[in-house]
């Protein structure tokens, strides 16, 4: 049985992934870390990290990025791998997660669908072949309480865009005025609004005709899901950082 200590307990997340874990024989939440201590919880529920003395063999984090130093330091010390879900961090937070896989397991991933993954995959074999006659774009919807934007999972597929492809190009953050669109530009769009779970639209518009690829989360539980499922694969693996890819690869040729 693997054992989760789950922080950010009493977020949305972090509840949808309470209920998500019920799914899973083979691995339970022990404790749950969060500033809020007076929710009724089926597992212990601490404050910090630093307060927490319930055994575990993973830790689930689904917070804000200022978590991350105390975080770090507990996986560290207890030599135990951590699962990071959270997005929007600095520099001062990648250089924190990038010191911290060289000494624990390190499961990184700003979207946790299995299918958003895929696309990923998918952008890195066709996107410097596109490129040559097609415009691109990024569209990303979410609630009208996230608090980063762009979406991580945004960065996530233009980074990956932008390394498939050996000419310059440059992120272009929405436009304004005149804006004539140059060749070079990856564009990256935020909408915000309602309570959409998440939509990212991948549009390469070429001459006579346009491409599109969409991925749609209709639930949380699609994420808390992936989670809990990085959670199992990241169980008992050597130091190093991992991602999505690493569980991809290991159920699908692509």
């Amino acid at each position: 049985m693997i054992r989760i200590i789950l922080n950010g307990c009493f977020g949305k997340m972090g509840k949808m992934v309470t209920q998500a874990s019920y799914k899973f024989e083979n691995l339970t939440i022990v404790a749950g870390i969060d500033v809020n201590t007076n929710t009724t919880s089926p597992y212990p529920v601490f404050n910090n990290i630093d307060e927490c003395n319930i055994d575990a063999d993973v830790i689930l984090d689904f917070s804000r990025p200022a978590a991350l130093p105390s975080l770090a330091k507990y996986c560290i010390k207890n030599n135990m791998p951590i699962v990071i879900c959270t997005t929007g961090f600095d520099l001062e937070g990648e250089n924190i997660i990038s010191n911290l896989s060289k000494k624990v397991a390190v499961f990184r991933s700003a979207n946790m669908s299995v299918g958003i993954n895929v696309i990923n995959n998918i952008l890195k074999k066709i996107s410097s072949y596109l490129y040559k006659g097609f415009d691109i774009e990024i569209i990303e919807k979410h609630h009208n309480q996230k608090i980063d934007a762009p979406s991580g999972t945004a960065l996530m597929l233009a980074n990956t865009i932008k390394s498939s492809i050996e000419e310059e190009t440059i992120f272009s953050h929405g436009r304004v005025g005149e804006c004539k669109r140059h060749k070079k530009e990856i564009g990256i769009h935020a909408i915000r609004g309602g309570n959409i779970v998440g939509e990212h639209d991948i549009i390469f518009a070429g001459q006579g005709e346009i491409i599109e690829i969409k991925h749609s989360a209709i639930s949380r539980e699609v994420f808390a899901i992936g989670a809990l499922d990085a959670c199992k694969f990241i169980h008992g693996k050597q130091n190093g950082l991992y991602n999505m890819d690493n569980i991809i690869d290991e159920n699908i040729s692509l």
